[in-house]
């Protein structure tokens, strides 16, 4: 059964080599291969925003919870679809300003430190994203290549992903998107976001097909599985808020608007984006639900892992040819995700560190030459990464926390509050990042362990590090906005 889906996957992979390789000949300046040189009409604008926002977050992560939950899972995008409501009364404004970063906005506002400080931010969570999408590639090979597979645990039963699949995702990447950065990313990013909508839609008639129809793939489910209101408020908002803040601060999303031909172009591609997300992401969930429910029936056997629900439809229940289309709608995702977050540290480490403070005067060839090897350095970071974690949807969270805390709160301020100053942001950003961390590392398990046994305590138990996370930075912006001299904010 792998023949096909090894086929179709290497012929799709070489296909994406060849567009970023003959992508490489337009690429002259630092906008060319940063933003695409501004040119992005409303089409290729939607693409790839869709297609970076679908992820593994989505084809790993949410289905994990939608195989493991069932109906209740189906909450999950909302956050991502109030986001992008917000996005769609920024997006013109962000296209207005010109820039090429948002850590250019965040110095236009707040200075040089400010500057620094999302850079760093930036690279800690979009590398652990980064690392993230190589191990689920590398769940795929090992579905398309079995001898891949490491050998299980004796005690756990789980075999760790194999160290070699990891590696040539990662090559692939890296090499990908430093042939000819946004250029080829946007355009086959296009042909990414159909792909995945014609190979879920597909896939997910066909395994309610297989169920016996849709009031019979719901029977087989467990009666808690079939209730949309299984969470407990707690985990709605530990597992809603992360990706809120995340997309509300992301990098990508600011990058394509100022790769935006105009500002009208910029908003209309914000409504495609925001249908495209949620039909995407409810037929990742409804699919993974679906393997939940054959599972339960008999037809197919258990997925080794519960993420993989996704990966293990495509070669345990689906024609060859439909598997094959699925596997590579799999890998689309990955793809489309990793460059695009690999590609935005890149494009901040050159514009914000390279060029800000140590070659002000590089010419527009010199600039092209550091951001292909600022995406080789940081792709290799992302790889020692990758060996450090295995949950997806932990991690998941995580990497969203870092960012999305420590960024969100002092770029909405710089955009939307002129009594901000510098020195809240500087404070918002630095207590963000410290309570993330604190609370992942210690400080969750230590509230939760000396708050008893009561209500409060099963709270605290399902809160993730967003909610502390954030409170802490936004109460951090204002009180120390306040505190100082609203007069020493400039104007945006």
């Amino acid at each position: 059964m792998g023949s096909p889906h090894a086929v179709v996957l290497i012929a799709y992979l070489l296909l994406l080599l060849a567009v970023g390789a003959w992508k490489t000949r337009t690429v002259r300046t630092q906008a060319d291969f940063s933003l695409a040189g501004r040119g992005l009409g409303t089409t290729v604008l939607a693409g790839t925003l869709l297609a970076t926002w679908i992820g593994t977050g989505s084809v790993f992560g949410n289905a994990q919870k939608g195989y493991q939950d069932g109906l209740a899972a189906f909450v999950l995008p909302l956050s991502s679809a109030v986001g992008i409501a917000v996005l769609f009364l920024l997006a013109a404004r962000i296209r207005r300003l010109e820039h090429f970063t948002i850590q250019d906005i965040l110095e236009q506002r707040f200075g040089v430190p400010a500057r620094l400080l999302g850079t760093l931010a930036l690279l800690g969570g979009y590398l652990i994203i980064v690392s993230y999408q190589y191990r689920a590639g590398a769940a795929v090979l090992e579905y398309l290549w079995p001898d891949l597979r490491s050998v299980p645990d004796p005690v756990s039963g789980e075999a760790p992903t194999s160290a070699l699949a990891i590696c040539v995702v990662a090559a692939f990447v890296i090499l990908y998107t430093a042939l000819a950065g946004m250029i080829s990313v946007a355009y086959t990013d296009v042909a990414n976001g159909l792909l995945m909508a014609l190979g879920l839609a597909l896939a997910l008639v066909l395994v309610v097909s297989s169920a016996g129809g849709a009031s019979e793939l719901l029977a087989a489910l467990p009666p808690e599985d079939r209730r949309l209101t299984a969470y407990s408020p707690a985990r709605v908002v530990s597992y809603l808020l992360p990706a809120f803040l995340l997309i509300l601060g992301d990098a990508n999303m600011y990058q394509r608007f100022f790769s935006a031909r105009d500002e009208r172009t910029a908003r209309h591609a914000v409504l495609g984006m925001f249908a495209g997300v949620l039909l995407l992401d409810w037929m990742i969930i409804a699919l993974a639900v679906g393997c939940a429910a054959l599972v339960a029936q008999g037809v197919v056997a258990p997925p080794a892992n519960p993420a993989h629900a996704i990966v293990h439809v495509a070669f345990e229940v689906l024609p060859a040819g439909l598997g094959a289309l699925l596997c590579a709608t799999v890998v689309a995702v990955v793809v489309s995700t990793a460059d695009s977050y690999l590609l935005s540290p890149a494009t901040s480490l050159v514009r914000d560190v390279y060029q800000r403070f140590l070659r002000p005067a590089a010419s527009e060839a010199e600039l092209v030459t550091v951001a292909r090897g600022a995406v080789v350095l940081l792709g290799l970071t992302a790889l020692l990464l990758a060996f450090q974690a295995s949950s997806f949807f932990e991690v998941a969270l995580f990497a969203y926390t870092l960012y999305g805390a420590a960024i969100t709160p002092p770029l909405l301020a710089a955009l939307f509050w002129k009594g901000a100053t510098p020195a809240g942001a500087l404070a918002s950003m630095v207590t963000g990042l410290v309570t993330a961390i604190c609370w992942e590392v210690h400080l969750g398990d230590w509230v939760v362990e000396r708050s008893g046994d009561g209500p409060l305590a099963e709270v605290l138990a399902h809160l993730d590090a967003a909610l502390p996370a954030v409170c802490v930075s936004v109460a951090a912006l204002v009180l120390v906005s306040l505190c100082t001299n609203p007069r020493a904010a400039t104007a945006t």
